[in-house]
């Protein structure tokens, strides 16, 4: 069985989140959705993101859920194919309602940018150059 990774992050507003990342080309599982939770599917088989209402967070942690707006908990990195892809979803992103916390850099094997969601959580974004084996 492969590995696969299940990001969950609290949302505010179920819907306007579904609907942001809706814009991003990111589609959603129903199986696992409903008026608590979206499953976005970033890798089919291999890469979601649950989308959880903040109360329906709370039931899976005795902690305070972090204001990702005033406090970063998590960075989320994904990886793309190429710069263009990285470009495209950020431009796509902030089209959305979505901001870019900082420029785009470039570090000759990788380069980078990123958004912050509708809730201030963090998306990276790069594009690795594929380096030659020795």
């Amino acid at each position: 069985m492969n590995k696969q990774i299940f990001v969950n992050l609290p949302v505010k507003n179920l819907e306007k989140s579904k609907a942001f990342f809706a814009a991003l080309g990111y589609t959603f599982n129903p199986q696992f959705t409903d008026e608590n939770a979206a499953s976005m599917v970033i890798q089919d088989g291999s890469i979601y993101a649950m989308l959880l209402v903040e109360d329906f967070f709370r039931t899976f942690t005795s902690k305070p859920i972090a204001n990702a707006k005033e406090a970063t908990e998590v960075l989320v990195c994904l990886s793309c194919e190429s710069r263009e892809e990285v470009d495209e979803l950020v431009r796509k992103a902030v089209a959305a309602g979505g901001k870019t916390p900082r420029e785009p850099k470039d570090y000759g094997f990788m380069y980078a940018h990123g958004f912050e969601d509708l809730d201030g959580h963090i998306w990276e974004l790069v594009h690795m150059v594929e380096m030659p084996q020795k």
